[in-house]
């Protein structure tokens, strides 16, 4: 097996088979990255009305555009995407290291499904957050409403928020702090999936 260590700072974007990852800055006091996973081969038909329409014949040129590749007729460059109809919309999941300024988001939350964002503390140690570069669930969740997220998931708790939800300060505390869409809070070992549809959920433990 072969390794490749790819520096951040160094490479914004990386595709790999099915997959591009894009790469953005967060602040925190080291560096830290936000990563968005964004499916790059969707399932899709050719769209043989518009081929047709323009003249462009079948035969070869039909097969490279639906793999996904632009190609070149009559002078001019054909982008794939343009002649496809896809299935479904590309699915992109984003995941944040440790940060303060969800608002940094913005353009890797772009066409997300889902975020996976730190909310340390709640709102009351918003002061104790901003010292130690880190959320809290309000912050995170304001972020989340605006940007039109259908699904978040907060993790990275303060231990000082207990799994009991009849203690004071509890995890249910950022729970009821947290916006009212498709809420979850990581725990250790567990596992998500975004189908095709879009649907995201929590996958059962054994």
């Amino acid at each position: 097996m072969v390794l490749d260590f790819i520096d951040s700072d160094e490479l914004p974007s990386v595709e790999f088979e099915n997959i591009t990852v894009t790469t953005f800055r967060l602040l925190h006091r080291v560096a830290s990255y936000v990563y968005g996973f964004t499916e790059r081969k969707v399932d899709a038909d050719l769209n043989i009305e518009k081929l047709t329409q323009q003249g462009i014949p079948r035969g070869p040129l039909w097969g490279q555009l639906k793999q996904g590749f632009d190609v070149e007729f009559a002078g001019e460059q054909l982008k794939s995407h343009d002649y496809l109809i896809f299935k479904h919309k590309p699915r992109k999941v984003v995941i944040a290291g440790d940060n303060d300024q969800p608002d940094l988001l913005f353009a890797a939350c772009e066409d997300a499904q889902a975020l996976v964002h730190e909310a340390t503390y709640t709102e009351e140690m918003a002061e104790k957050a901003g010292d130690v570069g880190h959320s809290y669930a309000k912050l995170v969740a304001d972020f989340a409403e605006s940007v039109q997220l259908p699904n978040l998931v907060l993790t990275h708790f303060s231990p000082r928020y207990q799994i009991n939800p009849h203690a004071t300060p509890s995890i249910e505390d950022i729970r009821k702090e947290a916006y009212s869409g498709s809420l979850y809070l990581a725990r250790d070992f567990s596992e998500y999936t975004l189908d095709k549809t879009g649907r995201f959920s929590e996958l059962a433990g054994e």
